[in-house]
C-alpha cells in the first residue's frame, strides 16, 4: 500500500495533541505544533515531542491537515479566518468534547446542537471529527499493529469522504482500527456519555455502540460520570475511567 506522508499542524499540546504529535512523527509525517505558552516553553515542548514549534498563524500554513486539539470553549477565540481561509483541500480535524463544567454552558449545545457541527460553525469551514472518543491514556498505550486480535477502534465522522479517508489513514498509523461513523451531523453518536465514548471497543463492537446511541441521553450520562469523578480523592486511572464509561455509557 502506498503511504502518503503529510505535513501536519496541531493546535494544542494537551494530552491528545501532544500524543498525536509524537505518534505521527514516529509514523514518518512532518508535524509542527503550537500552544499558548511563551516561545521558549513552546520550543521546549516541541523538542520533547520531536515536532517543530510554530506560531498560531504559521502552524496552519503549508500543511495538508490541521488538528484542532484544544478545550472546546477556546475554539471561538481563535483568530477569525485562521482556518476558514485555508485552501479547501486542507483537512481540519476536531478532537474536542463539550464539558460544561470546564467550558461553561453553551446554549446551542445545551439545546442539542451536535458539538462538531457547532465547532464547524465557529471555524467557518467543514471539519472531520476524530480522536475525541479515546482516552488519552489509551492513545498513549493502547495502540497495536494492524490485524492484532482485539485491536481498539476509533470512529471518524464527516461529510467529505476523501477528508475522512486521510484522517482514517492517520488513525491506522497511530495504532488503531477505524470505523466510519457517518456524517458530521451523526458525530453526536461519539460524544461524551454515549456507548462509543472512551469504551475501548473493537471495530465491530464500536459499530454496534454507535448504532446503540440514544438521542439526548449522552449529556445525562456525561454529567453522571463527572459527578462520580468529582467525589474521588485520587485522579482516576485508565481502568477507572473505562469502568465508569462502560457501566454508565453502555450499561455493562
Amino acid at each position: 500500500m502506498l503511504i502518503l506522508f503529510m505535513n501536519i499542524g496541531i493546535i494544542g499540546t494537551g494530552s491528545i495533541g501532544a500524543t498525536l504529535a509524537q505518534k505521527l512523527m514516529a509514523a514518518g509525517h512532518q508535524v509542527k505544533v503550537t500552544n499558548t505558552r511563551q516561545p521558549a516553553e513552546l520550543a521546549q515542548k516541541a523538542k520533547e515531542l520531536g515536532a517543530s514549534p510554530a506560531t498560531l498563524q504559521d502552524v496552519v500554513q503549508d500543511v495538508d491537515l490541521v488538528f484542532v486539539s484544544i478545550p472546546l470553549h477556546v475554539i471561538p477565540k481563535l483568530p477569525a479566518g485562521l482556518l476558514r481561509d485555508l485552501p479547501t483541500e486542507v483537512v481540519v480535524a476536531d478532537t474536542s468534547n463539550y464539558y460544561p463544567q470546564r467550558d461553561g454552558k453553551i446554549d446551542a449545545l445545551e439545546n442539542g446542537q451536535v458539538e462538531s457541527v457547532w465547532v464547524a460553525e465557529q471555524l467557518g469551514r467543514p471539519i472531520i471529527k476524530a480522536y475525541n472518543n479515546i482516552l488519552s491514556q489509551t492513545l498513549v498505550a493502547g495502540s497495536t499493529a494492524p490485524g492484532t486480535s482485539g485491536r481498539i477502534a476509533i470512529s471518524v465522522a464527516g461529510d467529505d469522504a476523501q477528508a475522512k479517508q486521510r484522517v482514517a489513514e492517520l488513525i491506522s498509523a497511530t495504532g488503531f482500527d477505524v470505523v466510519d461513523a457517518g456524517s458530521l451531523a451523526d458525530s453526536w453518536r461519539q460524544q461524551p456519555g454515549t456507548p462509543a465514548y472512551c469504551t475501548e471497543l473493537t471495530a465491530p463492537e464500536l459499530t454496534q455502540a454507535l448504532a446503540a446511541a440514544v438521542p439526548g441521553k449522552g449529556p445525562q450520562v456525561r454529567d453522571q460520570i463527572m459527578a462520580q469523578l468529582t467525589q474521588r480523592n485520587m485522579p482516576p486511572t485508565r481502568d477507572d475511567l473505562l469502568v465508569l464509561n462502560r457501566s454508565l455509557g453502555m450499561g455493562v
